[in-house]
């Protein structure tokens, strides 16, 4: 811990040069400091300043963490707080991971990120969740991202030793259908990425439709994806279903709170069952709409040992069937063996944390005989729900397009314009 550096959480308001120095000299005096924790403080204009020309000496720098260090500042304040402090880590030739979570980086203070996404050439991890970005914001990020892709290969033309942008975490931002055309450049700019989290971004079906065909999909080396709180529905579960053969080693897939339906659980258990994913470990499937027959198609490909012979967890509370579902028990029983005879199989995962091993717990279930009565004069269920989308997702599509009302960037690029006049004429399936 000697090379670490931290402020953490110690909730200073560091407004002046002055009242950064009572806290920086460790920092000053040490040449070989490799990690700063700045997190959960407020950093100021000036005071960014100062630090900045102390952060840009420390050539040994490998993770800096600056999440939440902008609470209580002005719109005005923080791009140029930023600014500074992200100039001066563009000397840092060793930082590798950044983590900027929990600031305000919206379309006016965005700018400053630019520079520092789209030619630091060290960076491999990436943390940018909880910004309040938008899609506009979000469009210009994602082009950086794929700016930063072409930087890197110059600089490996030129003989550097380059990694690869292997961790993209944007979250709760916003991102919308309007920026997924430049998200799709970004991912395939960067095909490298191994783990990738965009949760709760409101994306629409065809948006994530097309970031899962056209971008995701040339991810190779993906080993957690997690897009968990946007909307599927069963036109991107099917999408998913066929990009899933792309990603050999993914480890864990998050898609609760997706809407994926009834035939989109059907879907993703008979994509599963394939046994193009033998590496999955976790699968988070909660409030779903997956009924019965989709929880048949999972348990098949839980329990095979071709399929998934290193499943330990999975998540599908709030989904429409009854607890006491064979197959429910089936897949418990699979998982709590597998626990018990090869828990000291998994590197890093602990055989105490209940949380990592089982089935979750089940307690908001829908029983799906209770809302099927839909089928009491003998159609078939499956014809019914294909013509029609259900009251659920047409709330959910509202308020997807009441969401979706901020203009994406005007900055013209032809094939991010092509792509997304395609997205535009897309209807549902």
């Amino acid at each position: 811990m000697a090379n670490v550096f931290s402020l953490k959480g110690r909730a200073l308001k560091l407004n002046t040069a002055a009242d950064l120095e009572a806290h920086i000299q460790p920092l000053r005096d040490n040449p070989d400091i490799e990690e700063i924790h700045l997190e959960g403080n407020t950093i100021g204009v000036e005071a960014s300043a100062a630090l900045a020309k102390i952060l840009e000496t420390k050539h040994n720098l490998r993770h800096a963490n600056l999440a939440d260090i902008f609470t209580g500042r002005l719109l005005a304040e923080i791009p140029q707080a930023l600014d500074s402090l992200l100039t001066a880590l563009l000397k840092c030739e060793k930082l590798h991971t950044i983590n900027l979570n929990d600031n305000a980086f919206g379309l006016n203070t965005v700018e400053p990120l630019r520079p520092f996404l789209s030619q630091h050439v060290p960076l491999q991890h990436l943390y940018l969740n909880n910004n309040g970005l938008g899609p506009a914001a979000g469009t210009l990020v994602a082009e950086s991202l794929a700016q930063l892709a072409e930087k890197k290969e110059q600089a490996r033309k030129a003989g550097k030793d380059v990694p690869h942008l292997e961790t993209v975490v944007c979250g709760r931002n916003r991102l919308e259908t309007g920026s997924m055309a430049a998200w799709v450049k970004a991912y395939t700019a960067n095909r490298h990425a191994k783990t990738v989290k965009m949760v709760q971004n409101g994306i629409r079906q065809e948006g994530i439709a097309t970031l899962l065909q056209h971008g995701l999909s040339a991810c190779q080396e993906l080993r957690v994806l997690d897009l968990q709180d946007n909307t599927f529905t069963a036109s991107a579960s099917k999408t998913l279903s066929t990009v899933l053969p792309k990603w050999p080693a993914l480890l864990d897939l998050g898609v609760g709170d997706c809407l994926l339906g009834a035939r989109g659980g059907r879907h993703l258990g008979e994509a599963l069952a394939q046994g193009t994913n033998t590496k999955i470990e976790v699968l988070r499937l909660q409030y779903n709409e997956i009924d019965s027959t989709g929880v048949k198609a999972i348990c098949d490909a839980a329990t095979s040992s071709k399929a998934m012979p290193r499943l330990r967890r999975v998540e599908l509370n709030g989904n429409k069937f009854s607890e006491e579902d064979s197959n429910v028990e089936k897949m418990r029983e699979m998982l709590a063996g597998r626990k018990e005879s090869a828990g000291q199989e998994y590197p890093g995962v602990d055989e105490d944390d209940d949380e990592a091993w089982g089935l979750d717990e089940l307690d908001e279930l829908d029983d799906e005989d209770e809302d099927d009565e839909e089928d009491e004069d003998g159609e078939d269920v499956e014809k019914e729900e294909g013509d029609e989308l259900d009251g659920k997702e047409e709330k959910v599509l509202k308020e997807a397009d009441e969401a979706e009302q901020e203009p994406v960037s005007q900055k013209k690029d032809p094939d991010v314009d092509e792509l997304a006049h395609a997205l535009g004429k897309t209807e549902l399936k």
